[in-house]
């Protein structure tokens, strides 16, 4: 239990820090107007995502845009928190009124560990309230979540900040005529090659500090999963995320990742791999495969959430710009929300991305980064072709470091398309 004169405490302090913050210039995220369609709807918005990828400033920006002061505010990562129970959430609403009138909307930062919140919620949304909640793992959606508050919620995933929004941060106003103006263009290439380094983290944009990525990896792993799920071998788990994070693009399974981890058991590894999986730090890309069990039983590839956050623990980032390349399509893709797999044959053909689009195969997606060599060119475009024919997908697309044209094989289109123009398109 808490004492209402700690929250009190608590709750004007978060509030002026709120209102001191709306008064400072933030990159406006391209979520805003995705969420603003909800705005008016009763359903309670959950967002999601993994940690400092900028959740709390989104409510901000939510806040500043369409509440001004008609609003409750509490972040449940402050520390002096770390006692709230279930039980407490009664006391919670009698203070905010106390300290700042009747309102209707909550805003909820990093609500996932307490335990009941759910109800609460599921009680105050019968009565008309409205909430925005955030949280920094997928399970905050578990089933108890889906069954309180089926129908009534819903979710949004936010990642790192996307290269337009990158842009925005260094200053540089983009406009689609720039795609055609020499110097414009040349700074936009200069900026991009940075943000393939650096990764979309506020703040390591800002500051460019190594340590500042190093330490996000080191809290995901214990605050997000071994805290949460009560890990007590945090080396092991650790071996598996540093693993996955820097080894992108590569196909695996469980079972390999059990071998190169010295995991336990392949049980334990993909108990582990969900868990990392959860808290964001990773993207799974599975095989394509109408067929479930087919699915299953090939390998799968893996992505980091972030580049920058896969460099700053990775020995090997400098020479291997293709991974890392096709690992900002990934996460753009995945923040596009798009459903997303990989294919290859038996003839070792391979297709990086597979888009989906309901029961048929809408695009199919090549990355690379150098296509001077006249072999890694027809190896690409090979794959491609022998896909389009088996999925029966003629959408072709090979995103490049700069090349750009189109060109016909076999009677196919494919488009050539430079990575950082396809970002902003």
């Amino acid at each position: 239990m808490i004492s209402k004169e700690l929250l009190k405490i608590v709750l004007l302090e978060q509030r002026h820090r709120v209102e001191a913050l709306k008064k400072e210039s933030f990159v406006i995220r391209n979520y805003v107007k995705e969420i603003e369609q909800f705005i008016k709807l009763k359903h309670a918005v959950i967002i999601t995502g993994v940690r400092r990828c900028g959740k709390s400033i989104l409510l901000l920006e939510i806040i500043n845009k369409f509440y001004n002061e008609n609003y409750y505010f509490i972040n449940f990562e402050d520390e002096r928190l770390s006692n709230f129970e279930s039980e407490d959430f009664s006391t919670l609403h009698e203070t905010f009124i106390e300290l700042f009138g009747n309102h209707n909307t909550f805003f909820l930062d990093e609500v996932q560990n307490i335990s009941g919140w759910e109800k609460w919620v599921r009680r105050l949304y019968e009565d008309k309230f409205k909430f925005f909640i955030t949280g920094s793992n997928a399970n905050l959606l578990s089933k108890e979540l889906a069954t309180l508050l089926t129908g009534r919620h819903i979710q949004i995933s936010i990642y790192p900040f996307a290269f337009d929004e990158y842009l925005k941060m260094q200053g540089f106003l983009f406009e689609k005529d720039d795609f055609y103006l020499t110097e414009r263009r040349a700074v936009i290439m200069k900026h991009f090659s940075r943000f393939v380094d650096v990764g979309g983290f506020p703040e390591y944009i800002t500051d460019q500090k190594i340590e500042i990525l190093q330490e996000y990896f080191n809290d995901i792993l214990y605050h997000d999963v071994a805290k949460r799920y009560s890990i007590g071998n945090i080396n092991q788990i650790s071996e598996v995320a540093r693993y996955v994070v820097t080894n992108t693009g590569n196909l695996t399974t469980y079972r390999k990742l059990t071998e190169l981890t010295k995991s336990k058991s392949v049980t334990t590894t993909i108990k582990y791999f969900t868990y990392l999986e959860n808290a964001y730090l990773l993207i799974k890309i599975p095989f394509f495969s109408y067929l479930l069990k087919k699915q299953i039983s090939n390998p799968f590839k893996t992505y980091a959430i972030d580049t920058g956050l896969r460099n700053a623990i990775s020995f090997k980032f400098s020479k291997d710009k293709g991974r890392i390349y096709e690992n900002i399509v990934a996460i753009q893709l995945k923040r596009s929300k798009k459903e997303v797999y990989y294919w290859h044959n038996t003839q070792n053909k391979e297709v990086d991305f597979v888009i989906k689009n309901r029961d048929k195969v809408e695009q199919l997606i090549q990355v690379c980064y150098d296509l001077l060599e006249e072999k890694t060119k027809a190896r690409e475009i090979k794959s491609l072709v022998n896909a389009s024919a088996e999925l029966k997908c003629n959408k072709l697309l090979v995103l490049t470091e700069n090349y750009e044209g189109e060109e016909k094989v076999k009677n196919k289109k494919i488009e050539f398309i430079p990575l950082w123009k396809w970002l902003l398109q």
